[in-house]
């Protein structure tokens, strides 16, 4: 399915979406979100041996042309947080992901999960150049039809993985103890 048809108005051919999907005021509009299940931090994929690749600030990014997917909170971050020399906007993440392996963008700023995967599986000789201390109140929750009343029994799950401690067991073993930097 592809990304933004999940949270696009209208019925849904699923149950619920787990797909890192941010949560955000007008995707609320037309569909019905869960509870946080993560709390996201942007990131920004870069090839190495380039000269973005030796930057170590946010402020070290702006002469470059950065890339996201669009409707995206990546984007959003990329112009309010970022507002590098160039910005270049796609439609899918598999464009953003082919304009990054061709050089056609210098980083691809995307949650940092995604960053990860895109480093280790999708571009190869690239790395994770790092994750941004902006906190933005970012985070992610399942996507369910407007109105579903299965979201109380997945915000009662949610709850007790996080009451538990499972929530913070999984982002630490595969999220934060990555070594990526955070960029200031």
């Amino acid at each position: 399915m592809p990304f933004l048809k999940s949270f696009a108005p209208g019925r849904k051919g699923f149950d619920f979406d787990i797909n890192q999907i941010s949560y955000l005021p007008e995707r609320a509009k037309a569909v019905t979100f869960s509870s946080s299940y993560y709390d996201v931090k942007q990131a920004i994929a870069v090839r190495n041996g380039t000269a973005i690749a030796q930057v170590k600030s946010v402020a070290g990014l702006k002469p470059f042309t950065l890339g996201a997917q669009l409707g995206t909170t990546s984007y959003q971050f990329i112009k309010s947080h970022i507002k590098p020399a160039g910005i270049k906007v796609y439609n899918t993440n598999a464009l953003a992901v082919e304009a990054l392996k061709s050089g056609r963008i210098d980083g691809l700023v995307l949650d940092l999960p995604t960053a990860l995967y895109v480093t280790a599986a999708q571009v190869p000789n690239s790395k994770v150049l790092g994750q941004f201390a902006a906190t933005t109140g970012e985070h992610f929750g399942l996507v369910l039809q407007k109105g579903n009343p299965f979201v109380g029994c997945v915000n009662k799950a949610i709850a007790a993985i996080r009451a538990n401690g499972t929530l913070s067991r999984l982002e630490k073993t595969w999220i934060t103890n990555t070594g990526v930097p955070v960029l200031k």
